[in-house]
C-alpha cells in the first residue's frame, strides 16, 4: 500500500515514521558502508602536509624574499647612514657643508 497507513483524524493519513513514509522503494541506489572502527580518517596527513607545505612554500618564494631582502638592505642602509651622521665626523662635515653654503660667494644675477 503506497502512501501510508490509517488514517489520523487530527492530521490526515499517518505516512509513517521518519525514513519509511511507506512509499515505493527507490531502485538504483546503491549503498556502501564502512565499520567505524576500520576507517582511519587521519590516513597519510603528516606525510601530505609536509610535502604540500613545502610546495606551497617554494611555489611562493619569489614573491616573498625579494621584498624582504630588499627591505633589509634599505633599513640596513638607514641604520648605517643614521649612525654617520649622528657621529662626531658627520656633524663636522655637516657644520662644514652649512658653513661654506652660508659663506659669502658671488652673488647669481
Amino acid at each position: 500500500m503506497a502512501g501510508g497507513g490509517a488514517p489520523d483524524p487530527k492530521h490526515g493519513q499517518f505516512l509513517g515514521p521518519p525514513g519509511n513514509f511507506g512509499g515505493r522503494p527507490q531502485k538504483g541506489i546503491i549503498t556502501y558502508t564502512l565499520s567505524a572502527n576500520r576507517q582511519r580518517p587521519l590516513a597519510g596527513t603528516m606525510q601530505a602536509a609536509v610535502f604540500n607545505t613545502y610546495r606551497r612554500a617554494r611555489s611562493q618564494f619569489l614573491y616573498v624574499v625579494p621584498p624582504f631582502i630588499i627591505a633589509y638592505v634599505a633599513m640596513n642602509w638607514a641604520i648605517e647612514k643614521n649612525e654617520y651622521y649622528n657621529s662626531k665626523e658627520g656633524r663636522m662635515k655637516d657644520a662644514e657643508e652649512a658653513a661654506a653654503a652660508t659663506a659669502g660667494g658671488p652673488v647669481r644675477a
